[in-house]
């Protein structure tokens, strides 16, 4: 598959942390109430607050750069 591996945090964690603010989930897995979105390829999580901050691009499938 051309699924990326996961890979510990740059601190040795291996939790999952949002892509725009860091926030870290406290687990292996993203919480249910998180977005997980492909850009280029790779995984990117986001936490609530940024995903309702940001949903509008979101839906409208605009690169993350955008927002």
């Amino acid at each position: 598959m051309d699924e990326q591996t996961h890979r510990p945090g740059p601190d040795g964690t291996d939790d999952v942390a949002c892509a725009l603010c860091g926030t870290r989930s406290g687990s292996e897995t993203a919480p249910p109430t998180w977005l997980c979105s492909v850009e280029n390829g790779s995984r990117r999580y986001y936490c609530d607050e940024c995903a309702r901050t940001h949903i509008r691009a979101i839906e409208g499938r605009l690169d993350s750069a955008w927002w």
